[in-house]
C-alpha cells in the first residue's frame, strides 16, 4: 500500500458461552446435526442487543488506542442480522454511546465479510482524505424467533458478540501490508429466496440458510471451484502486495466456520496448519457474523500470541460472494 496504515487497537465483547451439551439438554439442537462441525460452544447474549455489544467493544478499543472523540474521522459499523430496531441506524447509536465524536457514522452490510470490507473502505477514506483515525465495529445477536443459531445453518453454528478495531495513519501495533477484496456476484443467488418479499420475514422464520439453488444451477464441484478461486485470488493478491509468501505467514485469522467448511475452504486447499490459525478459539465462540476477524485478532492480542516481526493474515468471506484478505506486520507488542 502506498500510504502507511496501522491497527492501533483491537477488542471484542463476547457474552457467556453455551456448550453443545447445554444446548442439547435444553432441546435447542440435535447433536447428530452439528457434531461434525467441531463447534464445542457458542457465545449467547441473554439480554444485550448487537449495538450494545458493539459499544462495549468500541469503548475498549478507543481506550487502548488512546483515541479521543475529536481524533475520529470515520465510524463504520458492520453487521449481518437484525440490530434490534426496524428502519434505524445502528451506527449512530454506536457513535453516541461509545464516544465516537461527530464524524460520519455509517452502516456496512456485506454479510460475514462486512467487517473486512469496512476495514478496506475505512483505509481508503483515511488515505484519500488525509485523515488520521477511523473506528470500525461489528456486532450481531442471532436469536429466535428470527434466527436459529443452531439450525439456520447447521454447518456453522452462530455466536453473538461485538468487536472493534481502531485504524490509524499515525501509529499502531500492526502495520497493514496489504488489503485486497475480490467479488463474484454470480454466486449471489445462493442466499436469495425464490421471490422478493414486501416485509421482513415474509417468507417465514426462522431464517433458513440451507439453500441449494446454486448447487442445482452450477453443481457441487463447480460451486466449490468458484468459491476456492475467489479465495485464492484474494490470498494471492494480498501476498503479492505485501511481498510475502503465504506459507511464511505466522498467524491466520480465519472465519469461524464448521470443521468441514474449514477443511474444504482453508486447511486442505491452502495448507494452513490449524494450530497457526484461530480455529481452536473459533470453535468455542461460534461464527460471529461480520466480526470473526476483529474478534479473532483481539483474541491473539489478549493471549499474547503476537510478537514483533510476525505476520498475521485476516481472511473474510461473505455471501454475495466477496472475499477480503489483509496481511498485518506486527511492529510492537500490543
Amino acid at each position: 500500500m502506498s500510504n502507511e496504515l496501522y491497527i492501533a487497537a483491537a477488542s471484542s465483547w463476547l457474552p457467556e458461552r453455551m456448550t453443545l451439551d447445554e444446548a442439547e439438554r435444553a432441546g435447542l439442537v440435535e447433536r447428530a446435526r452439528v457434531w461434525n462441525t467441531g463447534i464445542e460452544s457458542v457465545c449467547v447474549s441473554s439480554d444485550k442487543s448487537a449495538p450494545e455489544m458493539a459499544v462495549l467493544a468500541a469503548r475498549a478499543a478507543l481506550e487502548r488506542a488512546k483515541c479521543e472523540p475529536e481524533d475520529l474521522h470515520l465510524l463504520l459499523h458492520a453487521c449481518t442480522y437484525h440490530q434490534g430496531h426496524d428502519v434505524w441506524p445502528p451506527a449512530s447509536y454506536v457513535q453516541q454511546f461509545s464516544g465516537g465524536g461527530s464524524c460520519p457514522a455509517l452502516e456496512v452490510r456485506q454479510m460475514s465479510n462486512g467487517g473486512m470490507i469496512a476495514l478496506e473502505l475505512a483505509a481508503s477514506y483515511l488515505t484519500a482524505n488525509d485523515r488520521p483515525t477511523a473506528l470500525i465495529t461489528t456486532a450481531d445477536r442471532f436469536c429466535l424467533p428470527g434466527f436459529d443459531r443452531w439450525r439456520s445453518d447447521p454447518s456453522s453454528p452462530f455466536g453473538d458478540g461485538g468487536a472493534a478495531v481502531v485504524l490509524s495513519t499515525r501509529t499502531g501495533f500492526a502495520r497493514i501490508r496489504s488489503l485486497v477484496s475480490v467479488s463474484d456476484s454470480g454466486l449471489e443467488r445462493g442466499s436469495r429466496g425464490e421471490r422478493f418479499s414486501d416485509a421482513p420475514m415474509a417468507s417465514g422464520s426462522p431464517v433458513d440458510l440451507n439453500s441449494d439453488a446454486l448447487v442445482r444451477e452450477l453443481g457441487v464441484e463447480a460451486l466449490l471451484n468458484r468459491i476456492q478461486a475467489g479465495q485464492r485470488e484474494a490470498f494471492d493478491r494480498a501476498c503479492a502486495q505485501a511481498d510475502v509468501k503465504f506459507s511464511d505467514i505466522d498467524w491466520y485469522v480465519l472465519p469461524n466456520l464448521g470443521r468441514t467448511r474449514m477443511r474444504a475452504q482453508y486447511f486442505d486447499p491452502f495448507g494452513i496448519d490449524p494450530q497457526r490459525s484461530t480455529w481452536s478459539w473459533g470453535r468455542q465462540v461460534g461464527h460471529l457474523g461480520a466480526g470473526d476477524q476483529f474478534a479473532g485478532l483481539a483474541h491473539l492480542v489478549s493471549e499474547g500470541a503476537l510478537e514483533p516481526g510476525q505476520t498475521c493474515l485476516l481472511s473474510g468471506v461473505g455471501a454475495g460472494f466477496t472475499w477480503t484478505a489483509g496481511i498485518l506486520e506486527i511492529i510492537a507488542k500490543p
